[in-house]
């Protein structure tokens, strides 16, 4: 119509994906509780029943939150070793306490997670660990992938390294919640993990190298030149 407004009108797995997509940084953001269906809808310019329609349930929109971002951390650590020749610097770069308090503050994946595990719905503490067991099989891909390369040890099975890997992120926040850290403390606890998982007598050390963020709250880790 000559002077009106044309709007192109979505089929519903693309409505479906735009709802998706602006609920997840929604979610980290506020939480599964504080987040409102009508922000969400409000975003994509849609009604809240359209949400409804797409997710049935507030926490049915949550669960698929959760599993599209476990889909998304898995994807990341895979290009993260597809353009590191050393994944034991790409783990000192995401490993960091900066980059780990990103990863589980306001805005971060790792929020996210928690909440879920810590629900009281049990479908969303189902999803929540559906999402935590993806996101390790990636950190696990990762560590096989540095296994082939020579940077991680391969006398240990990587499934192993990689539980090694996520208790020493849950002991980062045990510290922080009882006030027993410092920048020093985290980057000797760094140095320490990063020796565990290198081959046996590799010389190493924590890579001073730059970061930039990416969704989620994950950041892209840069070798130093």
């Amino acid at each position: 119509m000559v002077g009106g407004t044309h709007r192109t009108r979505l089929d519903g797995a693309a409505r479906r994906e735009t709802i998706l997509t602006a609920a997840i940084p929604e979610f980290a953001a506020s939480g599964y509780e504080r987040t409102r269906i009508a922000d969400i809808a409000g975003n994509v310019g849609v009604t809240e029943p359209v949400v409804f329609q797409n997710f049935g349930t507030k926490s049915g929109l949550f669960i698929a939150v959760l599993e599209r971002t476990s889909e998304e951390v898995v994807r990341y650590l895979a290009a993260l070793g597809d353009h590191s020749a050393n994944v034991a610097n790409v783990l000192s770069g995401l490993l960091a306490h900066e980059h780990l308090d990103r990863m589980h503050g306001p805005g971060g994946f790792g929020t996210m997670f928690a909440e879920a595990a810590n629900s009281a719905e049990p479908a969303i503490r189902k999803a929540g660990r559906r999402a935590h067991a993806q996101t390790v099989q990636g950190v696990v891909q990762l560590l096989r992938r540095g296994q082939k390369e020579g940077s991680i040890r391969d006398d240990v099975e990587a499934t192993t390294l990689g539980w090694l890997l996520l208790s020493q992120i849950h002991a980062r926040h045990f510290r922080r919640a009882h006030s027993v850290t410092s920048a020093v403390l985290e980057r000797a606890f760094l140095e320490g993990l990063l020796t565990a998982l290198r081959p046996p007598g590799h010389a190493g050390r924590v890579s001073s190298g730059r970061t930039h963020r990416s969704p989620g709250g994950l950041t892209r880790h840069r070798p130093a030149s």
